[in-house]
This record gives C-alpha cells, structure tokens and sequence, in this order.
C-alpha cells in the first residue's frame, strides 16, 4: 500500500494492487448514492420509486425473478442501506482483507470477495426455494450487502493464516481461528431469526472461503474466471496508447555489406502468451517490447 487508510482509500483507483481500497470505496461510495436518494425521495412522498428503483439491484430469492435480472448477482453485494450494517462489513474486510492482500496480493482478494458473494447470493437462492420455512416468501424476498463476500474473506483469511492474532479490546490478543468460528456460529445460530436469508447467505460465503483457500493452497486458482472478466472490461474502457511509427532510411551500402538477420519475428506461441497476458492484467500491464511484437505481429 502507498499510505495510510484515507490516503489508499482516496485514491484507490489511481493506484495498482488496491483491489481491497476500491471494494472499500464502491461500497462507501454507493451507501452515500443511496443514503441521499433515499432521503430526497422520501422526503418528496415517492419512497416507492425508490424501493422500486434500489429492487433492480439486489438479489432476488425467485429463480425466474433472477433470470430476468442475472447482474444481481454481482451489484447486491456492493450496496447496503443501514449505517451499522455497512459499518462492521468494511470494518471486517478492511482487518481480514490486509492479512488476505499481504499473503495472496490484490487480485486474489478480489477473487476471494467476488466469489465468496456469488457463492452467497446462489446459495439463499437455493435455501429459499427448498426450504418450507421460506416457501411463502420466495416471491418477494431480496437481498442487499457485503456480508457473502465479507465472510469469505474472514474464513479464508482464517484458513490462510489461522495462529495470526489481532488485539481485540477487553480480550486482547486472539488467534483469528477463533474469530472466524465464533462469526461463523453466529450467522449459523441467525439463520432461522428475522434475517434468515442473509444469514444463510454469509454461511455460503464462508463456505467458498474456506474451498477457495483450500484450492489455492494445491496449486488451482478457483478466481481466474473473474480476473479474466475483470480485465476484458478493463480492456474495453482503458484508452490505448497511440502507436507512431516512423520510418528511417538505412545506408544502403552499409545494409548490403551486413548480414540479414530476422531479429523481430515474433512466434505465434509469444503472441498467444501477450494476449493472455492482456485478457489478465490488461493492455496497459504489457511491456514496451511486448507491444512491439504484438504491434509487428499485426501487420504481417
């Protein structure tokens, strides 16, 4: 990281490897949206607007409700409406998300939330429309939070590195094991209460944290799919340098007396690699050397 919390947090998008920053601050970021459309409805007699509005964005119990809006899967765990609610998730993801970042990186924590939360949302999905408890109120039941994403990053940071301690007040130090066990406890003991759903989906999250590491750990990266996603959208709104060319006229004399050597030829298997290379990290990421070869490449 380049500085302290509101520094990183800041400028979270103007800096690489601050995937934990800029989940941070679209989660801030869109609370605050949130927080001011609500009030400004509200205030205007027109809160079902903004019901209606926010429903377009959360994650639907309903199977044929969720086929007909299939990106909620991803934008309900980026949103939350009550201040303590957002509170203790970025407080979590932000002290669970550090240890994560330090011995996976950035993008296997983004890995980590974004999975964790599809896992989440699959999950209260299939309770909802399995279980009789929810069988009347499949139809209209949705969800919105972090929570999913956040409690993969707990278990998988507890998994990760389960003897590291944080200090905690009144207790003091405690090995995160056993921090990640007793929230997980919790949700499990909620899961029948008033919050049944989005307890049921933080047991889900955990769940894929726990694989997640589990996989990691022998070699197989569960979160490649999102990184390539990521970065084919990335790819599609970054703005791609301007290639100049120019052209210099050689000696012709010192030319025919060298010999010709094929120094630019750049092998199919090399471009291949360049173009993975983009699908992961994006054009920007690539070397000078490798956009000459893919630029060469292009005008065979």
């Amino acid at each position: 990281m380049y500085g302290g919390f509101w520094y990183n947090l800041k400028n979270a998008f103007n800096h690489k490897d601050s995937g934990l920053y800029k989940i941070l601050a679209i989660n801030i970021l869109l609370y605050l949206i949130l927080m001011v459309v609500r009030v400004f409805l509200t205030l205007w007699g027109m809160e079902g607007v903004y019901r209606g509005m926010l429903s377009y964005f959360m994650m639907p119990a309903s199977v044929p409700y969720f086929l007909s809006q299939p990106w909620t899967i991803l934008t309900y765990m980026f949103l939350h409406e009550g201040f303590f609610h957002i509170l203790f998730n970025m407080l979590f993801l932000y002290w669970f998300g550090l240890l994560v970042n330090e011995y996976l990186g950035s993008r296997k924590l983004v890995n980590l939330y974004i999975l964790g939360g599809i896992a989440g949302g699959l999950f209260y999905m299939l309770i909802y429309n399995i279980a009789p408890l929810f069988s009347n109120q499949v139809q209209g039941a949705l969800m919105l939070g972090a929570s999913a994403g956040v409690y993969a990053v707990v278990v998988g940071a507890a998994t990760l590195s389960p003897n590291t301690s944080f200090h905690l007040i009144l207790l003091g130090p405690v090995k995160i094991k056993y921090i990640a066990i007793f929230y997980v406890l919790v949700a499990f003991a909620n899961s029948s209460g008033s919050n049944a759903g989005g307890e049921l989906a933080h047991l889900g999250g955990a769940a894929l944290g726990f694989f997640y590491i589990l996989q990691l750990q022998k070699g197989r990266d569960l979160g490649y799919p999102v990184q390539w996603v990521g970065g084919f959208f990335k790819s599609l709104f970054s703005k791609k340098p301007k290639v100049k060319v120019t052209y210099r006229k050689s000696n012709s004399d010192y030319s025919a007396s060298q010999p010709k050597r094929n120094v630019n030829v750049s092998t199919q298997e090399e471009i291949d690699k360049i173009l993975d290379k983009i699908a992961e990290k994006g054009y920007d990421n690539l070397t000078k050397e490798e956009k000459r070869k893919l630029f060469d490449f292009s005008n065979k």
